[in-house]
């Protein structure tokens, strides 16, 4: 199932903090998936980045934006019950819940630029998280960075490419520690070959390599797959690579996906520009942000003034 954005789990939670008690992020996440039909790998989802799992980080800002707004009331740190008013929403529908919070959170605002304080940016879009904001951001960016590499490889030699494929092969573990363990096949006795990697010191074990540089709308179909195959079975090997700048045919696919007795792994453009930019192969780190969250066991050894609520 698609994990619901954090302006649908709103109703819900408001629903359910109405049968009363005081409640805990972690202890929603197992009503909130049996209510979606979520499944323990639904659960489990990241993001691609790998800052922290999509679910438990909407329910979060679902909780932060529900108690901003009124609806909700934090007595201690992690710790939310409902309102009167929240209850008076929870029987209102998403539109109304979403049309409230978007007004209370632009009041905010409005107040805490008059009281002259720098102020967080209200999410225009409030069916995203800011996280997930920074995800898309991110994700954009890299999109980008993943068309400059197929670009910038179109650019170079087939020989380079060639190269460049051995070298991120290497990056990505092939072949070890092996002193020369991966090599660039001398173009007149390829036969189709165009690199590879020795597995161990007596070459006993080799994956065999085929690269092909074409432009990203092109498609390798099966023929030129079965070609590379019938290479690796001249040279007796049972492992290959080939990989390319452009795209596999879904007949191609399924034709690798039956092979029995060699093993042929696909990798096209854009996957081979996910793993260069992964792997750091002609990369450099640009910017890193850094977003911190407290420290539960820090802050939870601390004593709590029960005459303070947390607002």
């Amino acid at each position: 199932m698609t994990i619901p954005s954090f302006e649908n789990l709103r109703l819900y939670i408001l629903k359910h903090l109405a049968n009363g008690g005081t409640w805990r992020k972690a202890q929603l996440v197992e009503p909130i998936a049996a209510h979606f039909d979520l499944n323990a790998e639904d659960i489990a989802q990241e993001y691609e980045s790998g800052n922290g799992a999509i679910l438990a980080d909407r329910i979060s800002w679902a909780l932060s934006y529900l108690t901003l707004s009124g609806l909700l009331t934090r007595p201690k740190r992690g710790h939310y019950i409902i309102t009167d008013l929240g209850k008076e929403y929870a029987q209102k529908n998403e539109i109304e819940i979403t049309a409230y919070v978007k007004q209370k959170m632009a009041e905010r605002e409005q107040a805490q630029k008059l009281d002259g304080k720098e102020t967080d940016a209200v999410i225009e879009e409030v069916n995203i998280t800011p996280k997930e904001q920074l995800e898309f951001s991110f994700n954009a960016i890299r999109q980008e960075v993943y068309r400059e590499i197929l670009e910038t490889i179109l650019s170079k030699t087939p020989q380079a490419f060639e190269k460049l494929v051995i070298d991120l092969l290497q990056k990505m573990g092939y072949g070890g520690r092996l002193e020369k363990s991966a090599q660039v096949t001398r173009q007149s006795r390829d036969g189709g070959i165009d690199g590879e990697i020795r597995e161990d010191v007596l070459g006993l074990g080799r994956i065999f390599i085929q690269a092909k540089r074409y432009q990203t709308d092109a498609v390798i179909g099966r023929p030129d797959v079965q070609g590379f195959v019938g290479a690796l079975q001249g040279q007796n090997a049972d492992k290959g690579i080939f990989i390319t700048t452009a795209r596999y045919s879904a007949d191609a696919v399924r034709y690798v996906q039956n092979l029995s007795s060699t093993r042929v792994v696909l990798i096209d453009g854009l996957q081979l520009a996910e793993y260069i930019y992964r792997y750091d192969v002609g990369m450099q780190t640009e910017q890193i942000f850094s977003i911190k969250k407290l420290d539960s066991d820090f802050w939870d050894e601390m004593p709590d003034d029960a005459n303070k609520p947390i607002k």
